[in-house]
């Protein structure tokens, strides 16, 4: 079966970290960019930061610059989200996507979610 599968959101307070990670089941994540979005109720999806195939660019959102950090391990078939220093506007439910490309707005697969809550 080919699919993305998020794990690691939960509940943090503001100023807190999580790294929410991405596992590629059934195909090789090291030909595609993955990208990270969220989407907050009733909000639309927006898209918080890209990474491309050869890890040598990524991109990201101004909202999240300085506190957010992709990365990926094509070993593992992983990629990663590093987000620290949370706030309460970071509260949504992160999605992982595969893409040829970043910026092609064209994807291949993507995961269920998982949700990042930031209250105290």
């Amino acid at each position: 079966q080919l699919q993305l599968v998020e794990s690691g959101g939960g509940l943090v307070q503001p100023g807190g970290s999580l790294r929410l990670s991405c596992a590629a089941s059934g195909f090789t994540l090291d030909y595609y960019a993955i990208d990270w979005f969220r989407q907050a109720p009733g909000k639309e999806r927006e898209e918080v930061s890209c990474i491309n195939s050869g890890i040598s660019s990524s991109n990201d959102t101004d909202s999240v610059k300085g506190r957010f950090t992709i990365s990926r391990d094509n070993a593992k078939n992983m990629a990663y989200l590093q987000m620290n220093s949370l706030k309460p506007e970071d509260t949504a439910r992160y999605y992982c996507a595969a893409a040829w490309r970043c910026g092609e707005n064209e994807w291949q697969y993507w995961g269920q979610g998982t949700q990042v809550t930031v209250s105290s």
